[in-house]
């Protein structure tokens, strides 16, 4: 139901990492910044917007927890994620992200994705 991947490094130095990662979804974006203990999302998404299936996001800086349950079965889990990592979220996973920390989430999607396609349990 939902995948964490871990952004592959490309060096270090003094100045900090370099991570990269591949998409091939283009348009709007989002960048959210949370602060820690706040949660985002509570809802899931059936698949019908492109960019919702699966859904992708990255934590870009800090931690937080990803909770998840498949709206269609006993399916739940949660996930420690730390930065920098990219989620996939799978149609018909209720997720909620908390942060553990103050945070940064990149989402590879646009308001026009989400505004037919989000439901609440």
């Amino acid at each position: 139901m939902v995948k964490v991947i871990p952004l592959d490094k490309i060096g270090e130095d003094e100045r900090g990492a370099t991570h990269y990662f591949d998409t091939n979804r283009t348009g709007q974006f989002i960048v959210a910044y949370r602060k820690a203990g706040s949660g985002s999302g509570d809802h899931y998404h059936k698949g019908l917007s492109p960019k919702k299936n699966p859904e992708q996001i990255i934590i870009m800086s800090g931690s937080a927890l990803l909770n998840w349950k498949d709206v269609r079965s006993d399916k739940k889990g949660t996930e420690h994620i730390v930065a920098p990592s990219m989620i996939e979220i799978e149609p018909w996973a209720w997720h909620q992200v908390v942060a553990v920390t103050d945070i940064i989430v990149f989402e590879l999607n646009g308001l026009e994705d989400a505004k037919h396609d989000t439901f609440k349990i």
